[in-house]
């Protein structure tokens, strides 16, 4: 490899240092140096691992007790930028924060290994020479874009001029176009802070000077910049980003991946003239490839990311923003469970760089923060460019009722017609995908359940299939019940955002329809079109989920109707007031973004007296979050305490019956400073044929509860079958 510096086998090994490998490892690993390799700790090796190699960090000096000869000499040294000191300190930080294996939590950065490879060129297309005779008018659309000597690829040039790849190729086989080879250059890696700045208002450039300033001093610096929707929070925070870059360093935005659309990069794109470097789910593995080396190495300026960007081993990171930071998404429940916004807070204290928290609605553990006096409150408490809030209408719908089998009430019909009459586009939200949440037989009460999860099967129209929402079980609709047999007795019970749009075109026949969720934007680029389309009123009513609660600006939508704004309210979830004011409260702020567009939001509910609907309907968000806290506080829960979950599961339901009960009889307890609940089967006891209970930790907020959780699981073996989470500050309780 073109990359490396091989080793000499031959040559007598005389030092040692730690790797630390990418597997569910507490501790790294002893290794020979050779002697014709320099090398430091945080640099990127490749070493023997029994039979196989594996990529690792050299995480310090060796200090093992074993003969020298018991020991393995690396293979390779890569020629990359160490591993910062401080993003070392950071893996083990998090490691010891979530009780995850040091390797695991390694792997998260170490999560391109074709970045250690030699890349292999790309074949680009130049042109260099004079215009010929005799050219079709296709191949002139090439030449009239490729004359500027720029090499592109084949995809690239044909999109940009219009034509298909066979015409390059035809160019390239009469030799007007020259084939080279190239290398993926990672992305932005020049931004222009001075390429089309905006100007701001007294609110914005006084939180903006703020930022500028602590991106300078490039001290830990936490910020919540709270402003309502359309305050321009994202202009204010562009401001630092801006400084960020003028001392040539690199940052990194956070944001839910739902909200990553095109709308965002061409602001971006706009703003500093190139687009940001973008990490997410479907980011194809050659640019995840190119932009893990560009971060390495310093090269890509600004990455825009969900969660896992916040593990990318950036070279000298000067910034870190999270928006939208109140999102449920930026917990992860699989694998090293963390959420990411409390861990980009840490990583910015061990970077000693400034941090800027986003929302409309922040997130009642970030509120306390900053009357604790832990972050900079910065306030935006108006619209830019002059666009009003929109008005909240609340739709009671024990008087307001809708038709028999239908949804929408009367008030909520003549709203969307208002809507279209004014050429201006109308939201109906329900957080629910599919037709109807649960079939049932009318003759005899039969419900369709999962056969892998506690769970019903969702009915899906448009592939006459019942869907399972945990582990993707489906089942073709029947025509009777596999119960009593009956024909023609299955009923959808409730509504899914599929029942609501066939129910709108019914009424509005002649309206271009859209309906959006997880089911249909399957990936990235199918979002970024659907809300292109949007953007661009390429349709009059939109029938979605959560997917377009946050962040996105529709110029033209003036009427959002929240179909049943009771959903979420309860379930038992500690959280669940605050989740489901702050989707209300970002559904309803897709309305009257745009000056002259006055919005209107209509929320129908059975409980218009709940302190949720409440709150919306007055706009009073701090009178919400003060009895929320105050609810907490007297509850003794978070941020007034420390709560930690653990699920035990098993696909044997016995075995994992008998290992609970010698789990409990161990179960720590300290009066009055820590209580352990449970066993109790999970709200969802089954889920992709495991067999779930859960514990729960309720302890002061000073406990080590970490060192508390690991010796308990000490304390008892754990057999092979079974499988222990440990999840510190639970989100969910499911």
């Amino acid at each position: 490899m073109s990359d490396l510096f091989q080793d000499n086998i031959e040559k007598t090994p005389s030092r040692r240092k730690k790797v630390l490998l990418p597997f569910p490892v507490n501790k790294p690993y002893d290794y020979i140096i050779p002697d014709e390799f320099e090398a430091q700790d945080g640099e990127y090796v490749l070493a023997p691992l029994g039979n196989r190699s594996s990529y690792g960090v050299i995480w310090g000096e060796g200090s093992s007790d074993l003969k020298s000869s018991k020991l393995k000499p690396l293979y390779s040294i890569y020629t990359l930028p160490p591993l910062p000191q401080s993003h070392r300190d950071f893996i083990d930080w998090v490691a010891h924060y979530t009780c995850s294996d040091l390797g695991s939590v390694l792997k998260m950065t170490l999560s391109v290994p074709s970045a250690f490879e030699t890349q292999k060129p790309l074949i680009a297309y130049v042109f260099d020479s004079e215009l010929p005779e005799n050219i079709s008018v296709k191949q002139q659309q090439v030449l009239d874009v490729a004359k500027d000597g720029v090499a592109r690829r084949a995809s690239e040039l044909a999109q940009q001029s219009g034509v298909t790849a066979g015409v390059i190729k035809t160019l390239a086989d009469k030799k007007i176009l020259k084939k080279i080879e190239v290398y993926d250059a990672p992305p932005c890696q020049n931004p222009n802070v001075c390429h089309d700045t905006v100007e701001l208002f007294e609110a914005q450039k006084e939180a903006g000077d703020k930022l500028v300033k602590a991106t300078q001093t490039q001290k830990f610096t936490p910020f919540l910049l709270d402003g309502v929707t359309g305050a321009g929070k994202t202009e204010v925070y562009f401001e630092a980003v801006a400084e960020a870059i003028r001392q040539d360093k690199q940052v990194l935005i956070l944001m839910p991946e739902i909200a990553l659309s095109n709308a965002f990069i061409e602001r971006f794109t706009v703003r500093f003239g190139c687009a940001p470097a973008l990490w997410h789910s479907s980011v194809s593995a050659a640019k995840r490839r190119s932009i893990w080396r560009g971060v390495a190495m310093g090269q890509c300026k600004v990455v825009v990311g969900a969660r896992s960007a916040l593990f990318l081993p950036f070279h000298d990171l000067g910034l870190i923003v999270v928006d939208e930071e109140h999102d449920s998404s930026y917990k992860q429940e699989e694998g090293v469970i963390y959420h990411a916004r409390d861990m980009a807070v840490v990583r910015a204290h061990l970077e000693k760089i400034p941090i800027v928290l986003v929302s409309a609605t922040p997130s009642l553990e970030t509120i306390h923060n900053v009357h604790e006096g832990r972050y900079q409150h910065l306030v935006l408490p108006s619209r830019f460019g002059g666009a009003t809030l929109p008005d909240i209408h609340l739709i009671d719908l024990r008087k307001d009722k809708p038709e028999r089998q239908a949804f929408l009430s009367p008030v909520l019909i003549d709203a969307v017609r208002t809507a279209l009459e004014n050429k201006t586009q109308a939201l109906l939200f329900l957080n629910r995908r599919g037709y109807a949440p649960l079939t049932l037989c009318r003759t005899c009460g039969y419900r369709f359940e999962c056969p892998r999860c506690t769970a019903w099967l969702v009915e899906h129209k448009r592939n006459s299939k019942l869907h399972c929402h945990h582990c993707g079980y489906m089942l073709p609709v029947p025509e009777k019940c596999p119960e009593c047999e009956d024909m023609d007795s299955l009923a959808p019970c409730g509504p899914g955002v599929e029942r609501i749009y066939e129910e709108i075109s019914q009424i509005f026949p002649d309206a271009r329809l859209m309906s959006l969720s997880s089911d249909v934007a399957r990936d990235h680029e199918t979002l970024c079109q659907a809300l292109d389309d949007i953007i661009h009123y390429k349709c009059d009513i939109i029938i979605g989920t959560q997917i377009l609660a946050k962040g996105h600006h529709f110029p033209n939508l003036s009427c959002v109707g929240v179909v049943d704004a009771d959903l979420g309210l309860h379930g038992g979830d500690l959280r669940a007031a605050e989740r489901s004011y702050q989707l209300l409260h970002q559904v309803a702020g897709r309305a009257g973004r745009e000056k002259g567009n006055n919005g209107s939001v209509y929320l129908q509910s059975y409980q218009p007296e709940s302190r949720v609907i409440e709150a919306l309907a007055s706009g009073d968000r701090e009178l919400f979050l003060e009895v929320e806290s105050e609810e907490r506080q007297k509850a003794h829960m978070p941020p007034y305490s420390r709560l930690v979950g653990i699920i035990v599961k098993s696909l044997d339901e016995d075995k994992m019956k008998d290992f609970v009960r010698e789990l409990a009889k161990k179960a720590p307890y300290s009066e009055g400073r820590l209580q352990t609940y449970g066993p109790v089967p999970a709200p969802i006891y089954r889920i992709r044929g495991f067999y779930r209970t859960r514990f729960l930790i309720h302890a002061d907020k000073d406990t080590h509860v970490q060192k508390t959780v690991l010796d308990w699981m000490k304390s008892v073996k754990c057999p092979s079958h079974i499988k222990i989470q440990i999840d510190i500050d639970p989100q969910s309780f499911l």
